[in-house]
């Protein structure tokens, strides 16, 4: 069948029936036109035109002639051998193109199409054409000025580039009547995919995928905005992802449908295509609605910030343990999105006939989601009741408990390789810890300690990973002291403080004492980070550099035993370390 409003056109039928040619159907608004208007748009679609000009004068006074007549937009998509494959109809303002089209063309490749259309008045190249021209990946975009006497008016004509630094990549030739349009489209065509071939060889490929980083104020400050975009960027480099741009919104609150308001979303579709990235990565977290909405309009993948988290835990989770509370994580992130999708094909109710082989796919990924959530926790459990065994045993012997928090890449874990002398992974990246580590640590007078290091907290911690790490998050529970780690050259290292207390205070253990350090002094100027130590009432250290450590074990001892004395620890070397886990 035809939808409404589209229209089949080609050779009149056969005697049998059969039509001697392909037809081509006219797109779009073709409802309330005269039997001789759809005619005429029918014979557009049999046109053919020079293969060397962008339109013709004939061509364009067609086109002008039956939209100044029916006061709507007429569009052709042209091939470059001069056929119209498509014949489009819109309303006063803009054109619709075929659905067909809505999909990538190969990377650094333009799509073999170019399209025409007529404008009654306005901006001479609007927005849309301009997200057409770069989603569809045509030749050109050109539009026709349609004159009071229905004559055609200037070209304007625009085209892809490579993108420059501005990032607009957009080139326009000048504007000119179609009988003066000095053009050779077919060498002009030829110089343009060359340009854009050398520009796709020259860019660095790496094995990451590309990305597009967006954040959107939502009333924050330029400072706090700034942080959040640099973390963004840390959380993308620790994902393995090749930040490629980062577009910022100045907005009051997010847009409820699309997050970034329509005209935003224009020139970020624009920016997606001209630079060839993989992926679109939101500060915020997204609904299922907003998800929906940007996947279909940039025709990329979208993800969002807790997306992006989950996917460096799954990087880095090595131990069983680890690896499935990420799995469990991500199914908790992905259960609520899947009941907020289509259920248009779902069965009303449940009950007699609503049972068995006839659930429909949704309600089987949902229904496979919550068991395998199930199974997952239960396994999770178990595990919880061997560490809780083993802090059991610790406790029986007295053993007093430090362990290592912070905000992520503080560097928490080179502080525990310092202070224990003992081999643990270590990597400038976010979340490059996961699994908890414990190592035994003794100080002078045969004090025995357990030190532990934790996975790193970070702001606006999403749900999912409270509910999932919950278990790993209860270890804290058994701190005598906390020593709390943080990035001391970092510009925003007050809000990072206050991240991990909003995460201690969410686990009622903002009441243990706490031995503050301020690490990576090694990062800044000699003086600058002593200083900001002292102002923040925090150690200085730099556990790479293995400088302060002694200070450090003073304070931790002093808030273990609380004996109010100073402590010989000798010369500038760590306490030594029993190996192996406690």
């Amino acid at each position: 069948m035809i939808p409404p409003g589209t229209h089949t056109i080609g050779p009149p039928a056969s005697a049998s029936g059969i039509a001697q040619e392909p037809s081509i159907r006219v797109e779009g608004n073709t409802h309330g036109l005269k039997a001789n208007q759809v005619n005429r748009l029918e014979r557009l679609g049999r046109r053919r035109i020079p293969a060397d000009r962008l339109v013709t004068q004939e061509f364009a006074r067609e086109l002008t002639e039956l939209s100044h007549e029916i006061r709507r937009l007429v569009g052709v998509l042209i091939d470059r051998r001069g056929a119209v494959t498509h014949v489009m109809v819109g309303d006063a303002q803009s054109v619709e193109m075929p659905e067909w089209g809505r999909m990538r063309a190969g990377q650094g490749r333009l799509r073999g199409l170019r399209c025409v259309h007529t404008r009654l008045g306005g901006e001479a190249i609007s927005r849309d054409d301009l997200t057409d021209l770069a989603v569809l990946r045509f030749d050109a975009m050109a539009t026709i000025q349609v004159g009071e006497d229905g004559l055609p008016g200037e070209v304007h004509t625009a085209a892809l580039l490579p993108a420059n630094d501005d990032g607009t990549g957009i080139q326009y030739l000048d504007p000119a009547i179609p009988s003066q349009l000095d053009l050779d489209f077919q060498e002009w065509i030829r110089a343009l995919e060359e340009e854009l071939a050398r520009a796709d060889r020259t860019r660095t490929v790496g094995d990451g995928e590309r990305a597009i980083l967006v954040v959107v104020t939502a009333g924050r400050s330029r400072e706090e905005t700034d942080a959040h975009t640099d973390e963004l960027r840390e959380l993308a480099r620790s994902a393995g992802v090749e930040v490629a741009d980062v577009m910022v919104q100045t907005r009051s609150r997010p847009d409820p449908k699309t997050v970034i308001g329509s005209g935003k979303l224009q020139d970020l579709t624009i920016r997606c295509f001209q630079t060839d990235v993989d992926l679109v990565i939101f500060d915020g977290d997204l609904n299922a609605t907003q998800a929906r909405n940007l996947a279909e309009r940039l025709d990329l993948r979208v993800l969002d910030r807790t997306q992006l988290i989950l996917d460096i835990f799954a990087q880095h989770a090595k131990t069983r343990d680890g690896k499935l509370q990420v799995e469990l994580a991500q199914l908790k992130y992905v259960l609520p999105r899947l009941a907020q999708r289509d259920t248009s094909l779902s069965r009303l109710g449940a009950g007699i006939g609503g049972r068995g082989p006839g659930e429909t796919k949704l309600e089987v990924d949902r229904r496979r989601v919550r068991e395998r959530v199930s199974r997952l926790e239960r396994d999770l459990k178990k595990l919880g009741s061997q560490r809780q065994h083993r802090r059991s045993r610790r406790e029986r012997r007295g053993v007093p408990v430090l362990s290592i928090v912070g905000y992520t890449n503080a560097g928490k874990s080179t502080l525990l390789r310092a202070l224990t002398k003992t081999e643990v992974p270590i990597e400038d990246k976010m979340f490059a810890t996961l699994d908890p580590a414990s190592r035994r640590l003794r100080f002078p007078r045969d004090r025995e300690v357990v030190i532990t290091d934790t996975v790193g907290f970070i702001r606006d911690l999403p749900e999912e990973l409270k509910s999932a790490f919950r278990a790993t998050l209860e270890e804290l529970r058994e701190a005598d002291v906390f020593i709390h780690v943080v990035d001391g050259a970092a510009e925003d290292a007050e809000r990072r403080i206050a991240a991990v207390h909003e995460v201690l205070e969410g686990l009622g253990l903002r009441d243990r004492p706490e031995v503050l350090v301020y690490n990576k002094l090694d990062l800044l100027p000699p003086g600058e980070g002593a200083e900001r130590a002292d102002e923040a009432g925090a150690i200085a250290i730099s556990a790479l550099m293995h400088t302060g450590l002694k200070q450090l074990l003073e304070s931790a001892e002093l808030a273990l035993f609380d004996e109010g004395h100073e402590t010989d620890l000798g010369l500038e070397e760590p306490a030594w370390a029993l190996g192996g886990e406690g």
